[in-house]
């Protein structure tokens, strides 16, 4: 059962609210007005300008601050960027500015024409009959991939993009079982022509087929019974626009065409008191690098934030499908490149669901088990970059926890093998069809305001005790907590050896037992990049060179590997923002953390893989007087109509 949206952006509605389809219109119409608009210019993107943290704090319902949008515009004529703010209430441009050598995200319009591009190339349509013996390229698939920067003068200044292409055998097949190896048209973006074909070997197109839509998988399971998700007295949570209450939590729900989902001002009721844990959380960049150094598949490495647009590429999800229960959805107004409105229908899920025993303790001599079910709110988005799908969720437990979660999955980036060949960099999946090896690196930036802006974070490490008078059986250890003063004392790696997390604490306020109040960050899954430190892709994705980094806030500071990653020639970020090695002790800070995941393929990935899941856990440590899900009631017995026993 899906419940009805409550749009409210503007006067009334919360400061950090994402911009409502009206006022996405009204930045666009402002900026044509203004006459910064001409036939050449695309809206890269439209979003909410976000207002400082200090109105943001004095807001009490009643005193909205001015709505302000910030737009990036490209103008293909002179393959020029620029950054402009707009405000609404004032119906004016604030501030123009020219972005000299970048190149901003690509759009979906450009993703379209590409492709047309592309099939319509007597070059193209050349060199694939040459290779393949088709002339009809009615059924072949175009995969836009940004070039990248790879040290060339055209890297620098031409808007590139080098295409994968798929064929497919009619016109609902999986073309990516069929992938053309070979060759890779190079694209010029601004006069949308192809300017060369590449090629590079040739290869047989693979034989088989293998699909996973349901009208084309014949033999399906038949022994799945229905399994229903009911709640008859309606949610536990409440929604007023994008602001939402949960059990002790508030929160408000953001979203933009780059980032996609995001979280804002994020407060836990404890008492009679609304504690701050988060004022911002964001995935800010990720880097998806392949391995293998053959001539078609070297240049492979995405970054699907700043080339693509993690929101722009974000699905319309459905009831039953990508959410199950009772859900609330929530719309992402959007525009195209050419400044139309472009609404992403349900662009945001959430539901709450039953996540097992919260906590459960049995006295034997009362004969009294006491036991508490948990629940947790899932926020939820999922996008669609070409071949992958990236499913992001944001869950709030009773308890105090908050976790992220990405979940992976879609369609392998494929490749062609010679008959009989297995490639050493990676695996064959199907007869003829290879998977190179390959990593996705995310970065997530927390900003905490944790009771507060004044924090310190701090490195925990378990420290094993030395053998000795006060440790005569050697079974001591403890924790050792180092408070990081500096940007350059921040940067570190995860380490198995000593168990390290990390605790953003408040040296300004303490808890019950005297103590500086906190939260642990508890690192899950993750890996490090197994490229050369030289590596072209390593020199514009600086921040995988360690796994958490700290700064001090700064609200121009958002994207990990800087504000146009596309193309760029590296080192912005957070590898220059840190270079001041600021002081961040007992102050605003800014917690960055990179993840990643080693995906070595196998047959069982093909032909749509079945999703993998990292993330990581933020937990209250000193936070709360005690169990904050204390108070959590039992849930009523339940009697299973298949057994006639009590349930939990």
């Amino acid at each position: 059962m899906s419940l009805p949206l409550v749009q409210c952006v503007g006067s009334g509605g919360h400061p950090l609210e994402p911009l409502g389809a009206a006022e996405v219109a009204a930045a666009v119409a402002i900026l044509r007005r203004g006459g910064k608009i001409t036939p050449t210019t695309r809206f890269v993107s439209v979003s909410l300008h976000e207002p400082p943290k200090g109105l943001v704090h004095a807001f009490t319902g009643t005193n909205p601050p001015p709505r302000k949008a910030f737009a990036v515009l490209f103008d293909n004529a002179s393959n020029a960027c620029h950054e402009a703010v707009v405000s609404i209430d004032g119906q004016e441009v604030e501030s123009w500015r020219h972005i000299p050598g970048v190149q901003p995200t690509m759009t979906v319009d450009e993703q379209v024409e590409c492709e047309a591009a592309v099939l319509a190339s007597a070059e193209f349509r050349a060199a694939l009959a040459r290779h393949t013996g088709i002339k009809d390229t009615r059924l072949v698939m175009v995969d836009i991939w940004s070039a990248g920067n790879y040290g060339s003068e055209e890297d620098c200044t031409r808007r590139l993009a080098r295409p994968l292409c798929f064929l497919r055998s009619d016109p609902t097949e999986n073309g990516y079982a069929r992938p053309i190896e070979g060759i890779r048209p190079v694209v010029d973006l601004n006069t949308m022509k192809v300017i060369r074909v590449e090629e590079h070997g040739q290869w047989a197109l693979p034989p088989g087929a293998c699909n996973y839509a349901a009208d084309r998988v014949a033999d399906q399971r038949r022994d799945i019974k229905p399994l229903e998700i009911t709640q008859p007295e309606g949610p536990s949570f409440t929604v007023e626009g994008y602001q939402v209450a949960w059990q002790n939590w508030k929160f408000v729900i953001g979203f933009n065409a780059r980032e996609g989902l995001t979280l804002h001002h994020l407060r836990s009721r404890d008492g009679d008191e609304d504690r701050s844990i988060l004022y911002r959380a964001s995935l800010t960049e990720m880097v998806v690098p392949y391995g293998d150094p053959g001539e078609t598949q070297r240049r492979k490495n995405a970054f699907d934030v700043g080339e693509y647009g993690m929101g722009m590429c974000a699905n319309s999800l459905e009831l039953g499908c990508d959410c199950l229960g009772l859900i609330r959805y929530f719309d992402a107004h959007l525009t195209t490149s050419r400044g139309e409105p472009l609404l992403v229908k349900n662009a945001i899920c959430m539901h709450e669901e039953d996540f097992g025993i919260l906590w459960k303790h049995t006295d034997r001599r009362l004969g009294k088990p006491e036991v508490r079910r948990s629940r947790r709110l899932v926020v939820s988005s999922v996008s669609t970059v070409e071949n992958y799908e990236y499913g992001f969720f944001w869950y709030l437990y009773q308890d105090g926890n908050i976790q992220f979660e990405v979940k992976l999955t879609g369609v392998l980036s494929l490749g062609a093998a010679p008959p009989g060949e297995t490639p050493p960099w990676g695996a064959l999946v199907a007869d003829q069809v290879y998977a190179p090896n390959h990593q996705h690196f995310f970065n997530v930036r927390l900003d905490v305001d944790l009771d507060g802006s004044d924090n310190s974070v701090q490195q925990i490490d378990v420290v094993p005790g030395d053998a000795g008078a006060d440790n005569p059986f050697g079974n001591a250890f403890f924790t050792r907590a180092t408070t990081l003063a500096t940007e350059s004392a921040s940067l570190a790696n995860l380490s198995l050896e000593s168990a390290r997390s990390w605790k953003i604490v408040n040296p300004g306020r303490l808890n019950a037992v005297g103590q500086p109040v906190g939260y642990r960050f508890l690192p899950g899954d993750n890996c490090i990049p197994f490229a050369a430190p030289q590596a072209w892709w390593r020199k514009r994705a600086g921040f995988v060179d360690h796994h958490v980094w700290v700064t001090p806030f700064h609200p121009e500071e958002r994207f990990a590997a800087g504000d146009y990653p596309n193309q760029s020639s590296g080192g912005d970020g957070l590898v220059r923002w840190t270079a001041a090695d600021r002081p961040i002790a007992s102050t605003d800070v800014v917690f960055w953390y990179t993840f990643g995941h080693t995906h070595l393929p196998r047959p069982e990935d093909y032909p749509v893989m079945p999703a993998a899941t990292i993330g990581f856990l933020l937990k209250p440590s000193g936070f709360f007087t005690m169990n904050p899900a204390n108070d959590v009631p039992p849930s009523p017995p339940k009697v299973a109509a298949s057994e006639g026993s009590c349930c939990h």
